[in-house]
């Protein structure tokens, strides 16, 4: 069952990305990611994506200290910053630091030319709209198997975007 919804929810994470500029060709991207949903619940195969400006020629980065299944890599093809994490859980906040070197000085605003921040993750035995299933009945009984009494909910983030 696939079902979306039009009033207010506390989406499951809330992304903050800073653009401090240090100097005339480089710049100091700080994206934090915070997992707001009970400790109990963990997302699995967490993917953060920020297309970053076209001059870009190199990107450095630092994780927090005791990062653990935490990977980062520059797309230069596409001039994307990726950050992988294995898994969060609920409560906790996650820090990247990502310092960019340029070929050319920047014209203009730094932030017109980077993002916006896109997430893909998802998140097993959790429902963000709290709607819930009381009743479910099976129309067509196979003679094969029998089924078990039990309902998976899974959250998926088809499009979770953030500007910058």
């Amino acid at each position: 069952m696939n079902y979306r919804i039009t009033q207010e929810f506390r989406p499951p994470f809330r992304i903050n990305a800073l653009i401090e500029e240090a100097g005339s060709l480089k710049v100091e991207v700080i994206l934090k990611v915070n997992a707001q949903f009970a400790s109990s619940i963990t997302a699995n195969t967490v993917k953060v994506q920020m297309p970053l400006p076209k001059c870009t020629t190199r990107v450095s980065f630092e994780l927090e200290p005791g990062a653990v299944g935490q990977t980062t890599d520059f797309k230069e093809a596409n001039k994307r910053l990726e950050w992988s994490l294995k898994k969060i859980t609920g409560g906790s906040e996650h820090t990247l630091r990502a310092k960019l070197a340029f070929s050319q000085e920047i014209h203009g605003n730094i932030t017109k030319e980077s993002g916006p921040v896109s997430m893909t993750f998802t998140i097993p035995m959790y429902n963000t709209s709290q709607l819930q299933v009381k009743y479910l009945q099976i129309s067509k009984k196979s003679g094969t198997h029998e089924p078990y009494r039990w309902v998976r909910f899974v959250t998926q983030a088809n499009s979770y975007v953030a500007r910058i």
